[in-house]
């Protein structure tokens, strides 16, 4: 039982380890680590900013809940980012 566990454990960490290396592009000659982790961000900010500008735009959004709107997602996302980074990383 404790072989087969131990197993388990083994697979588990060959898999985990091989999902970051994808995500990270660490077995990538054109990419890198810096180039996912700025990918995730500006996607992710990129496309609040687009959302809410379209508003702004054509439904009568005003200016302060269109900033209200970016600024607590964009930081409401960063919260969530660090708390994986630090509950993956314990």
């Amino acid at each position: 039982m404790e072989v087969e566990i131990k197993e388990e454990i083994k697979e588990e960490i060959k898999e985990a380890k091989e999902k970051i290396e994808k995500s990270l592009y660490l077995n990538d000659k054109k990419k890198g680590v810096l180039d996912a982790v700025q990918e995730k961000i500006v996607s992710r900010k990129l496309l609040v900013f687009l959302t809410a500008t379209g508003l702004l735009a054509w439904a009568g959004l005003d200016p302060e809940t269109w900033g209200m709107i970016a600024m607590m997602y964009i930081g409401g996302q960063s919260v969530i980012d660090a708390a994986k980074a630090w509950r993956h990383g314990s």
